[in-house]
């Protein structure tokens, strides 16, 4: 395996991402669309997530494809996001044909960016509008870091963001991950300098510090995220469950169903565990979207994929740890940031 040419989930054919961001918000939303309908499928680990039309990409749904994803910060509130999504796709004329009606199907997902510095005190909600730029910005090259559904992220102990990767394998087929990090967890080992997943690293892609000499990890270092978010609350009761999480996609263009879809986002969930400790907790709603854009009329059975699927999700599982960490490293500071960035900026 080997990454792709621009090492985002774009490299897999016929994606396309856009991302939306108001710094002064410290917030933003990420969409993730193509010119033809996709399969889709999702799996949920953590314990508060926050989510919109995930239901109907269960295998036993009637609904096949769908017409784009949206991550996006805000938690509840940046579910609107997909409204400016529906939008932008509505004036397209896209959707799922109802007779002479197009409905356009775009699940979503959030994460908590609430507590993090920014000027939370709007009139109007503002992620319509946002998931509306988002969708109209989407090409094949977009900013990863502080940019999008990234752009208020916070780990335990540095920045979080939004991150990308991915790999060719030797049969041609492309896999890609796109996540934004926000999770309770932290992404670096005690001290801050390596990251959990440097064992996946490719190319330096986030830093080539490497991995962390030292053994014996059991105990986490003390959250800079929540005692930062505590002392933003003023001492009113800051709950950690629900305030976090690590929203994912990832995507290949082998010809996968529904229920393949949903497999890979199970395996996908490795990669989070692997680059966040801890993860999948109570008060994260770690979640994975995975896409296929292969002709859907040209799926096989998993025992005609026979090792390719699980070949598959291994890939997934580790574009995710990679872009998990290139979200953090590749984070800037803006003014009124609550905790440094990993660069040491």
């Amino acid at each position: 395996m080997k990454p792709g040419p621009m090492n985002l989930i774009t490299d897999v054919p016929g994606l396309k991402v856009g991302n939306s961001q108001d710094i002064r918000l410290k917030s933003g939303t990420t969409v993730l669309t193509a010119d033809q309908p996709f399969t889709a499928g999702v799996h949920v680990m953590g314990g508060a997530p926050g989510t919109r039309e995930t239901d109907l990409l269960a295998p036993d749904k009637s609904v096949a494809q769908i017409d784009a994803l949206v991550l996006s910060g805000g938690s509840a509130f940046g579910l609107d996001a997909c409204s400016g999504v529906v939008a932008g796709l509505h004036a397209a004329g896209r959707g799922y044909a109802v007779g002479p009606a197009r409905v356009p199907i775009v699940p979503g997902a959030i994460l908590f960016d609430l507590l993090n510095g920014g000027d939370k005190d709007w009139q109007n909600n503002p992620y319509a509008a946002l998931g509306r730029a988002a969708y109209d910005a989407a090409d094949r090259n977009f900013s990863l870091g502080t940019a999008g559904a990234g752009t208020g992220a916070l780990a335990a102990r540095v920045k979080g963001g939004l991150g990308s990767a991915s790999f060719v394998l030797a049969d041609g087929t492309t896999v890609g991950a796109l996540v934004a990090a926000n999770p309770l967890g932290s992404v670096t080992t005690p001290g801050d300098r390596h990251f959990w997943a440097a064992p996946f690293e490719i190319d330096g892609e986030f830093g080539g510090i490497g991995v962390d000499p030292s053994t014996g990890f059991t105990t986490p270092s003390a959250s800079l995220k929540i005692a930062s978010m505590q002392a933003l609350a003023k001492g009113a009761d800051l709950p950690v469950e629900g305030s976090n999480t690590t929203i994912a996609i990832v995507a290949t263009d082998a010809p996968f169903s529904k229920s393949q879809c949903q497999r890979l986002a199970t395996a996908a969930h490795d990669g989070i565990g692997r680059a966040i400790v801890p993860a999948h907790s109570p008060g994260d709603g770690d979640l994975v979207f995975a896409v296929s854009t292969g002709d859907a009329s040209a799926t096989i059975t998993d025992a005609e994929l026979g090792g390719n699927l699980g070949e598959i999700g291994h890939a997934a599982a580790l574009c995710l740890s990679r872009a998990i960490a290139r979200a953090a490293a590749l984070a800037h500071p803006e003014p009124g940031d609550l905790l440094p960035c990993w660069n040491g900026s």
